[in-house]
Formats: structure tokens, C-alpha cells, sequence
């Protein structure tokens, strides 16, 4: 068997045209969606990632901004500005850049509840985790949301069937457990959620039919811990030793057993961003109405 490659970067490409439409119907209201990435210090990897946001979203007729404040910036200096872009009309959504600097005073959870729920397109503000858990989602998680379009635009049938997720996350495993869980079209499984504590994994991981695999370590999963015929998206992205972004599937071997699956990069990754810039035009269609 050879796994069939579920194209994250195809799929994130007919959201972000979708998207644009939105974003043009929008512009004949005079409204142009807009967000603003709050970057804490000096990190390549968010730096790049804040970089890829912002040029993705300009392709797409909107408006994305940066502020920053250094590694040791204090909670109160953040807080100012988040106070400052939720009075902002202009702005629709404000992000808080992960992973905060290690030398950082600050609690990203301090941060993540100042944000105004309505302009949390990240979908990490409690009241929004709070939303989601009983089923009334405002705004759903990127890579959550991502993971569940892969799935639908692949053909993926997940109503009833078994999913395994690693992870326990807030950004991914934590809500995207419940999300799959959730009454829904492309919805309705039925989720077990492993992590680091989790007894005897690959017992749990072979009884997938989907497994989605959010572990933050590369090569967590291999061809052993795979049911033949299941359905892997890898959520991973790491640094291989040679440099390259590597995820936490062994993708050569696991492809060999799997159905389908997402690759690292090129699967995953650009959904991500895809439906954050979906979300952001949420925000904006919401903020227009209510206007």
C-alpha cells in the first residue's frame, strides 16, 4: 500500500480564493479585514511565521500589522497594547504570537483572555474555549479548523468513525478533540485523546481509523503504531537534523501502511494560516453587521 498525499497547500489555496471573495464583498462596504500580530521578542521561527501571515493575507486583499515589544517586555506594556488594538475599529482580530521567550515575565494566558473575545481569531480566549466545548463555537482554533477542512475537501468520511488524537494541547489537541466530537456535518467522531501519560500509545494509535498526530516531537509515530488503511495528518512541524522541517510522523514508513496522509511541510502548515485569515473575515463580516 502507498498512501494517497492529502495536499494541504491545494486545499489552503481554494480557501484562500474563498476567503477573497469574502474580503471583495466586504470592500464594497468599505470595510478592509484587518489583523495585528503581537510579536514578543526576537525568535527566527515566529518572526518568519508572522512574515508568511502577513503576505499571505495582503494576496488576499487584506490588512495585516506587527507590534512588537522585547523578549523582557513586562505584562503591563503588552496589555497596553492589546487594550489599544481592541478599541481599534479598524483592527478585526489580534493574535498573540507562540511561543513566548523562555527570559519572558509574561503568562500567554494573561494575554490571551485581555483580548476581546470578538477579536480572538485565534480562538484561544476562555470564553471562546468555553464556546466551543458546548458546541456554540465563535471562532474554532486555526490548526483545529484546518485539521477538520483537510479532512472534509479529502473526501475523509469521519461522521462515526474512530479518531485518535496525540496531543493535549490548547492550540490543537484539547480543541480539536472536541470539534471532531461535535454534532456536524464532517463531524460526529468518536475522539480518544492521548498524551505523555498515556499507557501502552501505539495500542491506543492502531485502533485509528483517522489518527492525528500533534506531539510536538519528531518521529513519534511510526508504521508500527498504525492500523493498515487508516487516515494520518501529521500537526508537526520540527527540525530535522539536517535542517529541514520534518513532522512527528515517520512520513516514509507510516506512508507505506496508511490510506492517506498529510506531509511535512505542505500539509497541515498552510491550513493553518488559511483559516486564520478565514476567521479574521469572520470577525470583519461580524464587526460589519454589528455596525
Amino acid at each position: 500500500m502507498s498512501a494517497a498525499i492529502i495536499d494541504g497547500k491545494a486545499i489552503a489555496a481554494e480557501v484562500r480564493a474563498e476567503v477573497a471573495e469574502r474580503v471583495q464583498e466586504l470592500a464594497g462596504r468599505g470595510v478592509v479585514p484587518g489583523f495585528v500580530d503581537l510579536l514578543i521578542g526576537d525568535d527566527a521561527a515566529s518572526a518568519t511565521y508572522v512574515r508568511m501571515k502577513n503576505k499571505t493575507s495582503a494576496e488576499a486583499g487584506m490588512r495585516a500589522l506587527d507590534r512588537t515589544l522585547p523578549a523582557d517586555g513586562s505584562l503591563e506594556q503588552a496589555l497596553e497594547v492589546i487594550h489599544e488594538l481592541n478599541a481599534d475599529r479598524m483592527v478585526h482580530g489580534i493574535i498573540v504570537q507562540s511561543p513566548l521567550p523562555d527570559i519572558s515575565p509574561i503568562d500567554i494566558f494573561d494575554l490571551q483572555r485581555a483580548i476581546t473575545p470578538e477579536k480572538d481569531v485565534d480562538g484561544l480566549h476562555p470564553e471562546n474555549q468555553g464556546l466551543l466545548a458546548m458546541g456554540r463555537p465563535r471562532f474554532v482554533p486555526a490548526t483545529p479548523a484546518g485539521v477538520v477542512e483537510l479532512l472534509r475537501r479529502s473526501g475523509t468520511e469521519v461522521e462515526g468513525r474512530r479518531v485518535v488524537v496525540v496531543g493535549r494541547s490548547t492550540l490543537v489537541g484539547r480543541p480539536l478533540s472536541i470539534l471532531l466530537s461535535s454534532k456536524g456535518p464532517g463531524l460526529n467522531a468518536t475522539v480518544t485523546i492521548c498524551h505523555t501519560g498515556t499507557k501502552d500509545l501505539a495500542e491506543e494509535t492502531r485502533r485509528a481509523d483517522i489518527l492525528v498526530v500533534a506531539a510536538g516531537r519528531a518521529g513519534s509515530v511510526t508504521a508500527d503504531m498504525v492500523a493498515p488503511g487508516a487516515v494520518v495528518i501529521d500537526v508537526g512541524t520540527n527540525r530535522g537534523e539536517d535542517g529541514k522541517l520534518v513532522g512527528d510522523v515517520d512520513f516514509d514508513q507510516v506512508s507505506k501502511v496508511a490510506s492517506a496522509i498529510t506531509p511535512v511541510p505542505g500539509g497541515v502548515g498552510p491550513m493553518t494560516v488559511a483559516m486564520l485569515l478565514a476567521n479574521t473575515v469572520t470577525a470583519a463580516e461580524r464587526a460589519a453587521g454589528a455596525g
